[in-house]
C-alpha cells in the first residue's frame, strides 16, 4: 500500500504519545479518516458538535497535562473548533487541531465552503500554518506539535483535503514529541532584592493561582516561613486549598469576604503563578512582588514592583531559604479568624429548603462533594455553577477542578467531561452543568452514549441564565431575555438511554445523588435549584449598590414586583434568621 502525508500525521500524532482523536468526518477529512480507520495506534472519538470535539481535547490536555487532537472539515467543520480552541490556548494547554481546506487550487475563488483558517484561528493559537507541499509536511507536522507542547498551547494546521491523500516516502522513523523537562528560577541579584522586601514587611499576603500546580509543599514551606496568608486563584483551588493551614480562600468575583480582606490588608503582596484578572480585587498601594514562568504576563493587571521570572516549584524553595525567622504572626491569625467566621456563614446556606421551596444550589454541591470519590474530577459550566463550585467543593489533592475559567464560555462543562472521561474512563467525572450551557450543547449527550463514556452531568435548572441575570441586577438593569422554558432534562436523557431523574424536593436529594454517582455509565440528574439565590462578591461597590438599588426601583416600576419578594424570600430571611 502506498504511504500517504494523511498516513505521515497519524503516525507522528501517535508517537507524541496521542490516543484519540475526536471530530466529525467531512468529505476534506476523508482522507485523514481513512487513515485512522486502519491505524492500530490512534482511535477516533466522534462528537457531535465540532465544538464539542475541541472543548474535549480541552479537556483532556487539562487533565493529563498532554498533547490532545482535536480535527475539523473545511469550512463550517473547523470553524466549529473555534470556541473549544480559544478555551485550550487562554488555559495554557496542549491541543493541536487539523483544519481540513478545500482543494487548494480553488482557494481565493468563493469556492464552496470556502474559509481562510490561518487568519482565523491565528489569534487562538501559537502556531498556526498552512501545509501546501508534500515537502512542507513532516516538517511542519513536527514543529506544529512541538509547539503545542512546549508553549503549552495550540497548534492548527491547515491541509487542503487532497493533499491528505497525496504520497510521501515513508520516513526511517518519526519524531517522538514530548515536552522537554526544565528547571528555570531567577538570578541571585532579584531573589535576593525579593527576599529584602519581604523580610521588611510586616503583613505580607500570598495570592496564588494554577502555576503552583505540583508546588503545594514549596508554597506551605514558604507561607510558613513568610507567616503569611494564602488567597488562591479559582484556577490555584485544587493546587492550593487541601493541607494548608494558611489559606484563606478566594477573592474576585467568585470568593469571598476574607480573601479580599487578606490581600486589603497587606503592606506586600507576593502574587505566584497566577494571571487573576479583576485588577479591582488588587491592592492599589501595597508593595507587589509577582513570580511567573511567562515574564509576558507579569504587571498586566496591576504596578509590578518587583517581576521575578521562574518556575514556582524550582523558585519558592530558593525563595524561602532566605526569609528570616522571627515574624511577628498578627496579620496570618487575623485572616485566618476571618476566614474562620466566613467559611462558617457559607456553610451555613448549604443546607437543605424547605418542602415545596426549590433547592438551594449550595445544598446540592456540598452533597456532591461528600458524596464523590477521592479522586473525582469536577467540571463547572460558567455562570453560577462556577460560583457554588469555587466554595463548596473540597479538594484534597487528587481531586480536579477543570473548566473554562480563563476564557468563560457556556457550555464546556459536558463536552470537557467527555474528553477527560475518554482518557480516564475508570475515574469518577462530575459535569457541574448549567441549564443554559447543557442546551447550548445537548447533542454532546449523544456523544456519551455512542462513546460509553461514563460521565456524571448535574443540572442546576433554576430556568434561567442565573448568572447573567445577577450581572443585570448589579448594573441597575431589569432582568430581560434570560428565561429558559426547559424541558425535563432526566426524561430527555433516559430517551437516549443515559439514566436520567429529576428532583425537586430537598428530602429526596441525598438519596438521589447516591445513586446517580453509583450508575454504572452515563447519568443525569436534573435538580430544580432557586432561581434567586445570590451570589454576593466579596466587597460590594457603590456602583454596584447603586445598580442594584435601581435595578429594585426598576422592577416594582415595571410590574413585577413578586421578583423581589422572591428575591428576598430566598436570600435575606436565611441569612437573618
Amino acid at each position: 500500500m502506498s504511504y500517504t502525508v494523511a498516513d505521515l500525521i497519524v503516525e507522528t500524532i501517535a508517537a507524541a504519545g496521542v490516543e484519540r482523536i475526536y471530530g466529525i468526518p467531512g468529505d476534506s477529512l476523508n482522507g485523514f479518516t481513512d487513515a485512522l480507520r486502519t491505524s492500530k495506534s490512534l482511535a477516533w472519538t466522534h462528537v457531535r458538535h465540532e465544538e464539542g470535539a475541541a472543548f474535549a481535547a480541552s479537556g483532556e490536555a487539562a487533565i493529563t497535562g498532554r498533547l490532545a487532537v482535536c480535527a475539523g472539515s473545511c469550512g463550517p467543520g473547523n470553524l466549529h473548533l473555534i470556541n473549544g480552541l480559544y478555551d485550550a490556548h487562554r488555559s495554557r494547554v496542549p491541543v493541536l487541531a487539523i483544519a481540513a481546506q478545500i482543494p487548494a487550487a480553488t482557494v481565493g475563488t468563493t469556492y464552496f465552503q470556502e474559509t481562510h483558517p490561518e487568519q482565523i484561528f491565528a489569534e487562538c493559537s501559537d502556531y498556526c500554518e498552512t501545509i501546501n507541499t508534500v515537502e512542507q509536511a513532516p516538517h511542519l507536522i513536527d514543529i506544529a506539535i512541538r509547539t503545542a507542547v512546549e508553549q503549552r498551547g495550540v497548534a492548527v494546521l491547515v491541509i487542503p483535503g487532497e493533499l491528505f491523500l497525496a504520497k510521501i516516502d515513508r520516513p526511517e522513523r518519526v519524531s517522538r514529541i514530548r515536552a522537554v523537562e526544565t528547571v528555570m528560577y531567577p538570578a541571585v541579584e532579584p531573589l535576593s532584592l525579593a527576599a529584602v522586601r519581604l523580610n521588611e514587611s510586616k503583613r505580607v499576603t500570598i495570592l496564588a493561582g494554577a502555576g503552583t500546580a505540583g508546588a503545594h509543599d514549596e508554597l506551605v514551606a514558604l507561607a510558613a516561613a513568610l507567616k503569611a496568608p494564602i488567597v488562591h486563584a479559582l484556577r490555584g483551588k485544587e493546587h492550593v486549598e487541601y493541607d494548608n493551614p494558611y489559606d484563606v480562600g478566594m477573592t474576585g468575583l467568585l470568593g469571598f469576604s476574607s480573601g479580599y480582606r487578606a490581600i486589603e490588608h497587606c503592606d506586600t503582596l507576593l502574587m505566584i503563578g497566577t494571571d487573576f484578572p479583576y485588577s479591582q480585587f488588587l491592592p492599589s498601594k501595597a508593595f507587589v512582588i509577582q513570580l511567573d514562568v511567562r515574564g509576558r504576563q507579569i504587571g498586566r493587571r496591576c504596578r509590578v514592583d518587583l517581576p521575578l521570572v521562574g518556575d514556582a516549584a524550582d523558585t519558592m524553595p530558593r525563595l524561602t531559604e532566605r526569609i528570616v525567622d522571627g515574624r511577628d504572626g498578627g496579620h496570618l491569625d487575623a485572616a485566618l479568624e476571618h476566614y474562620r467566621r466566613t467559611r462558617d456563614g457559607l456553610d451555613e446556606l448549604a443546607a437543605p429548603a424547605g418542602p415545596g421551596e426549590p433547592i438551594h444550589p449550595q445544598y446540592l454541591t456540598k452533597l456532591l462533594s461528600d458524596a464523590a470519590d477521592d479522586d473525582a474530577v469536577f467540571v463547572p459550566d460558567v455562570g453560577s455553577p462556577v460560583v457554588w463550585a469555587s466554595r463548596y467543593l473540597k479538594m484534597n489533592g487528587r481531586r480536579r477542578l477543570i473548566g473554562s475559567f480563563s476564557h468563560g464560555s457556556m457550555a464546556n462543562a459536558l463536552s470537557q467531561s467527555a474528553g477527560i472521561s475518554a482518557v480516564s474512563p475508570q475515574r469518577q467525572v462530575i459535569a457541574l452543568a448549567g441549564d443554559g450551557g447543557l442546551a447550548m450543547l445537548l447533542g454532546e449527550l449523544l456523544t456519551l452514549v455512542q462513546n460509553s463514556l461514563p460521565v456524571k452531568v448535574v443540572v442546576y435548572n433554576n430556568a434561567s441564565l442565573n448568572f447573567v441575570e445577577l450581572e443585570m441586577k448589579a448594573a441597575g438593569f431589569v432582568t430581560f431575555g434570560t428565561d429558559l422554558k426547559n424541558p425535563d432534562f432526566a426524561a430527555l436523557a433516559e430517551s437516549v438511554g443515559i439514566w436520567g431523574r429529576r428532583v425537586t424536593e430537598s428530602e429526596d436529594l441525598p438519596t438521589a445523588v447516591d445513586a446517580f454517582l453509583a450508575h454504572d455509565g452515563p447519568a443525569l440528574l436534573d435538580v430544580t435549584t432557586a432561581r434567586q439565590e445570590l451570589s454576593i462578591p466579596p466587597t460590594i461597590s457603590a456602583a454596584q449598590a447603586k445598580g442594584f438599588a435601581l435595578y429594585a426601583l426598576r422592577t416594582v416600576m415595571s410590574g413585577r414586583g413578586d421578583e423581589l419578594v422572591d428575591l428576598a424570600e430566598t436570600n435575606l430571611r436565611r441569612r437573618l434568621f
